[in-house]
């Protein structure tokens, strides 16, 4: 049954062909020959550097595309974002099945791209050979790559990395994730609602990584648990052994390094996190330093110390997520064409997708009362929402965060059914200014999971929701 299982699982999340031939056909009709001078060449063809192609193509610039891997989309569409959300909604689904729970519901050149001019890119194909790319601007969007844990090898067999969890070829007995950030979260979910016995290590003292609210954080905790997850918190992982079939993970208290265990299992996951892809890109030879986590510095319209030559995306500073390289494409491209450039990271979302979802844009309580910033609080549990009742996903909040003295949304955080979408209007009303009360103001659907986002905000302007 599992393997049946998991050939309808894995089935779902094999490269989006379609998706990487509509990348591909966008990019084909407007992209020129390298044997002429190009306007922009864009290392990389992840979210940030094939949204940056396009877009720069759209503005009338000769663009080429230089990507190193078989397929566009990078990391996000092939073996990151795309598939692991495939998972989580598949294994959602079959959570239900097994639980019951169903029964009580009514262009691109192929090659690895090196900077060897100030406009000059030069790509060593797979065969060995290479062609040289002049351009005017260069634009690097190489975005990032799985983060070793030290002492551990990864084989993506019987230690895998965020990779290899998504083509197990069966369920593990017993699955050991080190690291409860969203990756782990999210992966560690999966492989629970398949089967496999969970136990997430983090040497944090919660769940969710940075910048996660603290009581989203605990609420999730709670609800993940109950699903049958096990967290060991504030928990150093200090080696893992093979010993035949089974791994032997070596732990210790954080805080008390006397305080050790030895734990179990088939499978050993590592999410410890992503670091920038910023090797062998010929940046040293040109002269851009990089900073102590590898990452290219930028100025505030992207330019490194080069000024034709731009980066975005996970090798920058800022949020690992697809959406914030996909606005710096946009925004840089733009630039390099005359226009104005700004994005504020204030206003870039984060989601966890686990079941419930969580979603958060701006400041959080511990953020707010770090900084003396005045604020309120808007909350309403989504046991009072009618639509998340009627679909009986009654778990979770919404939470609101406002200044006490103009009612400007500071923050919102959701853990609920479809945060992931929610979270949107609040990105949108945060980004435009709006105060709680524009928010409350405004005429929801009925019955939606929206109203629940009014009534936080209603919460928050009169002090109490309408409904509950």
């Amino acid at each position: 049954m599992q393997c049946s299982l998991w050939n309808v699982v894995s089935s779902s999340i094999k490269p989006n062909l379609k998706y990487n031939k509509r990348i591909l056909s966008n990019l084909h009709y407007r992209l020129y020959s390298t044997s002429e001078e190009a306007d922009l060449v864009v290392i990389g063809s992840g979210p940030g550097g094939y949204v940056a192609a396009i877009k720069a193509t759209q503005l009338g610039l000769k663009t080429v595309c230089v990507e190193k891997n078989p397929t566009l989309g990078g990391t996000c569409l092939n073996v990151g974002c795309i598939p692991s959300k495939a998972l989580l909604n598949n294994s959602h689904y079959y959570h239900l099945a097994h639980s019951g729970d169903l029964s009580n519901r009514g262009i691109e050149i192929k090659g690895h791209g090196k900077i060897t001019g100030a406009n000059q890119v030069t790509a060593t194909k797979d065969d060995g050979s290479t062609e040289v790319i002049s351009t005017k601007n260069i634009l690097i969007a190489t975005g990032s790559e799985v983060t070793p844990f030290p002492g551990i090898e990864v084989d993506e067999e019987q230690i895998v990395s965020s990779t290899g969890a998504l083509s197990l070829k069966q369920v593990p007995k017993r699955l050991i994730v080190i690291g409860a950030g969203v990756i782990g979260l999210e992966l560690g979910s999966v492989w629970s609602r398949l089967g496999s016995e969970v136990t997430a290590i983090e040497f944090l003292p919660s769940i969710g990584g940075v910048g996660i609210d603290g009581e989203v954080a605990k609420a999730l905790q709670k609800i993940l648990t109950k699903q049958g997850l096990n967290f060991k918190l504030g928990t150093k992982v200090t080696g893992a052994q093979k010993e035949g079939g089974t791994i032997k993970v070596n732990i210790e208290d954080a805080k008390d390094p006397n305080k050790k265990e030895t734990l179990e299992c088939e499978v050993l996951l590592v999410c410890v996190g992503r670091r920038p892809y910023t090797e062998k890109l010929g940046l040293e030879e040109m002269g851009i330093e990089k900073d102590q986590k590898g990452r290219i510095p930028v100025n505030s319209v992207f330019q490194t110390v080069i000024p034709n030559i731009y980066a975005i995306g996970d090798c920058i500073h800022g949020p690992m997520l697809a959406h914030k390289a996909e606005d710096e494409g946009i925004v840089c491209v733009e630039g390099i064409k005359g226009g104005p450039v700004h994005i504020d990271y204030n206003c870039v979302p984060s989601v966890i997708y686990t079941h419930p979802e969580v979603g958060w844009v701006g400041r959080t309580e511990e953020d707010l009362k770090g900084e003396g910033v005045a604020y309120k609080i808007g909350k309403f549990p989504f046991m009072a929402n009618s639509r998340a009742k009627t679909n009986n996903e009654p778990d979770g909040f919404v939470k609101v965060l406002a200044d006490k003295a103009t009612d400007r949304i500071l923050g919102t955080h959701i853990i609920g059914p479809s945060a992931g979408e929610l979270i949107n209007e609040a990105v949108l009303a945060q980004e435009y200014g709006a105060s709680s009360e524009d928010v409350a103001r405004v005429c929801h659907a009925h019955p939606t999971c929206a109203e629940a986002l009014r009534e936080a905000n209603l919460a928050s302007y009169f002090g109490k929701p309408i409904n509950f």
